[in-house]
């Protein structure tokens, strides 16, 4: 058995954590690859971070192409190989006329939901402007969408299982921008980086919107360096470049908005 209150201690995503504990005690009583649902990035990385602790587990996270944000993770022994191509994803088209109702990533979500799925059955959603959609879903839902999903918003869909190669993954729309700050403070640089005012920041910081590196951080005086993600609820993210100090001892910083 695993040592499941110490991996569980002090962690955000309890509930996910249990589940994925399961999973992972199931493959070792099994000696077979066995998969979790999708993960959003915060959860990931504080799975990951759990399953890190353990040396009789091996895992391996795909999300149907490689950018994707929620990702399932297969898990297996130690002993056993372990590739992306033993994470089992099905992707669907969503085809419909969207010309004149436009429908965003939260209609098609919406109605994947209202089918009866649960959110942790369904992964990234590519939305296609006015043809529609493409969503990733778990392989065993795949018939029962076909059949189900037969309308978004007022437009009528036909939905059907594509080659994970036929995903019309686009490139992020990103804004480079450099600031110069007295200090690496978060709530200087997001500031900056997403055009709002400091106390609006500190607002955000304080209710637990932004995370760095996908952890919740409600310190605004938290320090940020090279490498770092700022992402806040509802507003995109910010990765931090490179940082140079100026004459003046002033920080200039590389920043790129993902839009």
């Amino acid at each position: 058995m695993l040592p499941r209150d110490e991996l569980l201690k002090g962690v955000e995503y309890r509930e996910t954590l249990a589940k994925v504990i399961d999973r992972a005690e199931q493959a070792l009583r099994t000696w077979e690859v066995v998969a979790t649902d999708f993960l959003s990035p915060p959860e990931l990385v504080e799975v990951q971070a759990a399953l890190g602790r353990l040396t009789e587990i091996t895992w391996v996270a795909w999300g149907g192409y490689e950018q994707a944000e929620r990702q399932r993770l297969a898990l297996a022994r130690s002993e056993l190989p372990l590739t992306s191509d033993q994470v089992e994803v099905a992707a669907l088209s969503i085809a419909g006329n969207f010309l004149f109702d436009a429908a965003t990533h939260r209609d098609f979500l919406g109605s994947l939901l209202g089918t009866g799925l649960v959110r942790d059955k369904v992964g990234d959603i590519l939305v296609l402007g006015d043809r529609g959609a493409q969503a990733i879903v778990v392989p065993e839902l795949v018939d029962f969408l076909s059949l189900s999903l037969t309308q978004v918003r007022s437009v009528p869909v036909k939905t059907q299982t594509i080659a994970l190669e036929d995903l019309r993954v686009q490139p992020p729309r990103i804004k480079e921008l450099t600031t110069v700050e007295a200090s690496l403070r978060l709530d200087a640089i997001a500031s900056a980086g997403f055009g709002m005012s400091r106390s609006k920041m500190v607002d955000l910081i304080q209710a637990g919107d932004v995370r760095i590196n996908w952890k919740a951080v409600t310190q605004s005086s938290h320090l940020l360096q090279t490498g770092d993600l700022v992402a806040i609820r509802g507003k995109g993210r910010l990765s931090i470049g490179d940082v140079v100090v100026t004459k003046k001892e002033r920080y200039r910083v590389n920043l790129v908005r993902y839009l």
